[in-house]
């Protein structure tokens, strides 16, 4: 089954079906309508340099929540939910390196780390199926394609690095629906960074992404990119905390709060 075939499937069943392990791929698609958030949890005295960086770095890292310190439940946007077990794949990073790829976390968790959750592009992608602009990944029921670029972040504290972009191919008479409509959503990324060439952004070949899948370009479409919530697993890399846990890039953490909540008329 693809991702999309639960778009009608509410988060709290779906996270119930990550849970128990019966769910461990990407969620691109899933639970239509409902905001979906990149993951990252560090320890208490890295949270404060995490927390200016995103602030200083608003498109790549828009926070919709943010936990207490030992405590696993993001309370504004998923009560009752638990980040430990409730994202399909997680990320673990030592000194910037990645170490495993759990589908559970429990037996990381410490009292003093600290998660964060990040505003998703997945959230706009029905925004832009609403005005008709197609979105490939979910048509190939695989990951969105994510780059490193050569645009650097604002540094903060012990954190700096490159921004991550994702990238849809989109008909270029449609590219001004797709700007407006995921305009709409700063909270979720916004609207684009960059819209054609993706050379002057750093990407020496858009076949292959550094992240999630590549996806056909058809005749006629350009390649559109928008700041991406896995921008943190490259400043992770180039600041090499001593410990971290993220999401596997496109394994999101599936909110309770609807896309509509984010949304600026």
């Amino acid at each position: 089954m693809k991702a999309s075939d639960f778009a009608a499937v509410a988060p709290a069943e779906i996270r119930a079906m990550i849970r128990k392990g019966e769910w461990t791929g990407p969620t691109p698609g899933m639970a239509e309508g409902y905001v979906q958030g990149n993951l990252v949890i560090l320890p208490k005295d890295w949270a404060y340099d995490f927390l200016v960086f995103s602030q200083r770095n608003p498109k790549p890292c828009p926070i919709l929540d943010i936990t207490e310190p030992g405590d696993p439940e993001p309370r504004l946007v998923a009560p009752g939910t638990d980040l430990r077990t409730d994202l399909p794949r997680y990320r673990i990073w030592r000194g910037g390196n990645l170490v495993d790829e759990p589908t559970d976390i429990t037996v990381h968790w410490r009292d003093d780390l600290v998660g964060f959750l990040l505003g998703c592009s997945f959230s706009f992608e029905r925004a832009l199926l609403e005005v008709s602009v197609p979105v490939r990944h979910i048509e190939c029921g695989c990951n969105v394609p994510m780059y490193r670029t050569n645009i650097a972040c604002h540094s903060a504290g012990r954190l700096s690095g490159p921004m991550v972009v994702s990238m849809r191919p989109i008909p270029a008479p449609l590219i001004s629906k797709a700007v407006l409509a995921t305009g709409r959503f700063p909270a979720v990324h916004g609207a684009p960074v960059h819209v054609g060439d993706p050379a002057r952004i750093g990407i020496t070949d858009i076949t292959r992404p550094d992240f999630g899948d590549a996806v056909p370009i058809e005749d006629g479409e350009i390649p559109v990119f928008w700041a991406c919530g896995v921008t943190p697993q490259a400043i992770l890399m180039a600041s090499r905390p001593p410990f971290a846990i993220t999401h596997a890039p496109g394994h999101m953490f599936i909110t309770s709060r609807k896309d509509s909540d984010y949304a600026v008329f």
